[in-house]
């Protein structure tokens, strides 16, 4: 079976795939990728299922040696990647030959790079998903972050090396977004209209503190009506809870399941991908939007990622 060689793991890589749906019930969220569009579309660049497990880099990239030869595509932001020293054009497949190298450094744009290969990472399932959760310590690469020495088996390749480029045009519509849309949330009653007002006009920043658990925002404070604590209830990836300070979180991939803060709004399902692009000190503001448009627009992404027209050959 062909591997790869980490020899330099970055500041933060793990193994993800599209996640464990189901088990939020049990108190397991989903976890996977945090940018599920770049896995799903850097998956079928190598000709691999959408949901095979893939590396997912954080903000440095890692160094890692082939020694078999691999077919491998790069996807999400761009970590200025290079195989033996030559530039690795993202969005694109890539035939890797036998005891290769590839570099990715520092983020030159967003907060994750994708390295998908044909064939997928192949681990032990937990609850279905090879995804990394790395708050339990479960499930990926001996449920950890990478490190150095370790060795990431490969699945048998499944077609012969064909060169695929996303396409400009749905590149330029799945490129992540700063002006974030989100639906009412449960509580948006409890906050006046001067509140909303606030939230929905004000800018804020993506705190240091932010994780693959949760997005901390700063910004003007959220005020909400007086009337007690609420009952901890179910809560939904890209939920934006305030806290009692009146900052909002955004609830990310490895959230936890219940939470008892009020929810003024929820990101809609074809923004998700952008928050996995989000880097500390980004500035984003929020765009309500109603249920049929949030609807619309998930359709539209999915229609897109199912054209016959998503890549050039």
């Amino acid at each position: 079976m062909s591997v790869i060689q980490v020899q330099s793991p970055g500041l933060l890589s793990t193994v993800q795939d599209l996640g464990r749906e189901g088990f939020g019930p049990l108190g397991v969220s989903a976890s996977g990728a945090a940018d599920a569009i770049s896995l799903r579309v850097g998956n079928r660049l190598v000709g691999n299922a959408e949901g095979a497990a893939a590396l997912e880099m954080t903000l440095l990239g890692g160094t890692f040696v082939f020694p078999q030869s691999a077919i491998v595509a790069l996807t999400g932001s761009d970590f200025g990647a290079t195989l033996d020293g030559s530039p690795l054009t993202l969005w694109t497949s890539a035939e890797v030959k036998p005891g290769q190298t590839l570099r990715a450094g520092a983020t030159r744009s967003g907060a994750r790079s994708f390295l998908c290969v044909q064939g997928g990472i192949v681990e032990k399932l937990f609850l279905g998903s090879a995804s990394t959760h790395l708050l339990s310590g479960l499930g990926g690469h001996q449920g950890r972050a990478l490190r150095k020495g370790d060795v990431l088996r490969i699945g048998p390749a499944t077609a012969p090396f064909q060169k695929r480029t996303l396409s400009p045009r749905a590149l330029e519509r799945l490129s992540p977004r700063k002006l974030l849309r989100v639906t009412p949330g449960p509580q948006s009653v409890w906050f006046p209209r001067e509140s909303q007002q606030l939230f929905y006009g004000s800018a804020y920043r993506v705190a240091e503190e932010s994780n693959r658990m949760g997005l901390r925002l700063k910004g003007p404070p959220i005020v909400q009506r007086s009337g007690g604590e609420m009952i901890t209830e179910g809560v939904s990836l890209g939920a934006v809870q305030i806290t009692a300070g009146g900052q909002p979180i955004i609830l990310f991939v490895e959230q936890q399941t219940t939470g008892g803060y009020a929810k003024v709004a929820n990101v809609i399902s074809a923004d998700l991908h952008s928050l996995g692009q989000l880097r500390p000190r980004d500035e984003i503001r929020f765009e309500q939007v109603g249920w049929d448009a949030a609807r619309a627009l998930l359709l539209e992404q999915e229609q897109l990622l199912t054209s016959p027209d998503l890549f050039v050959l």
